[in-house]
């Protein structure tokens, strides 16, 4: 029996890696949780036509390739990344690819928590988050898709998204 894919997507600093480790311990059967950052490391050296842009796409393939293969085996995928929703139009092929239900969810607080959350990570540090202003306000596009309390904490949040997702929000295909 297929499991699911559940996306975690939203801008950097938007708490997505901490509520994922919350939905994996809701959830209730077999669970991977990838993090797509995680991607971006197996790249351990890039010729000179190979832009950002071009990597992003690499790494969009190979996780979704991944979460995809772990879904038809039965199952939960968690995966956390930053897919904005110009990306997430893609979703529906994917999910047909996958042959797994696929569920996109957007965690976007405020820009200000977004920010601070950015400037205190324990590794990464952002303390110029100029350069993702403009993926955070990518995520204006879904409403209907998003997530938003800038005082709830990452446990509160995935109980909210698991009993969402549960009753059949976010399903994308």
């Amino acid at each position: 029996m297929p499991g699911s894919i559940l996306m975690l997507s939203g801008p950097v600093g938007a708490g997505k890696s901490a509520i994922a480790v919350e939905l994996a311990a809701l959830s209730p059967g077999p669970t991977v949780r990838i993090e797509g950052d995680d991607f971006w490391f197996f790249i351990v050296r890039s010729g000179p036509d190979h832009s950002r842009a071009k990597g992003f796409g690499t790494v969009m393939r190979a996780m979704t390739a991944a979460a995809a293969q772990y879904a038809r085996d039965g199952y939960e995928v968690i995966l956390d990344f930053s897919i904005p929703p110009w990306a997430a139009e893609r979703l529906k092929a994917f999910a047909a690819r996958a042959e797994a239900p696929l569920h996109y969810v957007v965690v976007r607080p405020s820009l200000a928590v977004c920010k601070a959350r950015a400037a205190a990570r324990a590794e990464g540090t952002i303390a110029d988050y100029g350069p993702y202003r403009e993926l955070y306000d990518a995520f204006d596009a879904s409403p209907t898709d998003i997530v938003s309390d800038d005082a709830a904490d990452a446990a509160t949040l995935a109980e909210r998204i698991r009993a969402a997702v549960d009753a059949g929000a976010f399903r994308v295909a």
